[in-house]
């Protein structure tokens, strides 16, 4: 059997990559609901969200959306971008993560871990040290954990007031060494 990281590759997401990307949001919703955890991302699809849409739509635009594939097939995308407004500004230059997601139907294979560690190669390329993102931190901080095991370190947590219920969030970011891939 084939190492997991090996079979898929990563590419620079174009703006006909949006629907196979808003289709893994659904996926993800979808995935998150069947396991009672709909705090994160709700239970509507999100392709649905005009506002979300339009995101994914300008992270393609500007050339900030990188996809992972399995063949053709797009089972991972990641996206750079400005920090929201909700994050503290950071006082050296950053590469912000604002979108990560995998196909739920791969779950396990490293897709996520491997789109990291793209993230990290693309801010070594650029000469930037600081990768931040930030992420769900309600229910047992199970998302939190995953970045922490991904080498990233809490930093400012947050709350943003919503219709139901608040939504918990957190920050994290990586140090990266000089010339780090």
């Amino acid at each position: 059997m084939r190492d997991s990281t090996e079979w898929t590759d990563i590419r620079p997401g174009r703006p006909a990559d949006v629907p196979a990307v808003l289709d893994l949001l659904d996926g993800a919703v979808r995935w998150l609901s069947d396991r009672g955890r709909p705090g994160q991302w709700g239970t509507e699809p999100l392709s649905a969200n005009p506002r979300l849409s339009a995101l994914v739509n300008r992270i393609a635009a500007d050339g900030g959306l990188h996809v992972a594939v399995h063949g053709e097939r797009v089972v991972g995308a990641l996206g750079f971008g400005n920090p929201p407004a909700y994050v503290d500004r950071a006082p050296e230059p950053e590469l912000y993560i604002v979108l990560l997601v995998t196909d739920r139907d791969h779950n396990g294979r490293g897709i996520g871990a491997r789109l990291l560690d793209h993230a990290r190669a693309v801010a070594a390329d650029e000469g930037i040290g600081l990768l931040r993102v930030d992420c769900y931190a309600g229910d047992d901080r199970a998302l939190v954990r995953y970045y922490e095991g991904q080498g990233f370190t809490a930093t400012q947590g947050f709350v943003m007031a919503q219709p139901a219920d608040p939504w918990p969030g957190q920050v994290l970011e990586q140090r990266l060494p000089p010339g780090s891939p």
